[in-house]
């Protein structure tokens, strides 16, 4: 795997990929059963060569988070 500069990187299960024709959404379920979803181009999936059951890591680098409440 390649080194990044991330502190956020959460290591999972690809449990679903939903392809359309341009982009993807990816689901990454992690080990305590939550699920991070992504949508990433078709052309990065084919690059990354992800299928169900693969391991993937969510690397997450924001500058902003958006809290919401109810």
């Amino acid at each position: 795997m390649k080194t990044y500069g991330i502190s956020n990187e959460l290591k999972g299960k690809v449990v679903f990929i939903r392809e359309g024709a341009v982009n993807c959404s990816l689901g990454i379920e992690l080990p305590t059963g939550d699920v991070i979803t992504s949508s990433i181009t078709m052309e990065s999936l084919g690059k990354l060569g992800l299928k169900i059951g693969d391991t993937a890591y969510a690397c997450i680098k924001a500058t902003d988070v958006i809290v919401a409440a109810e």
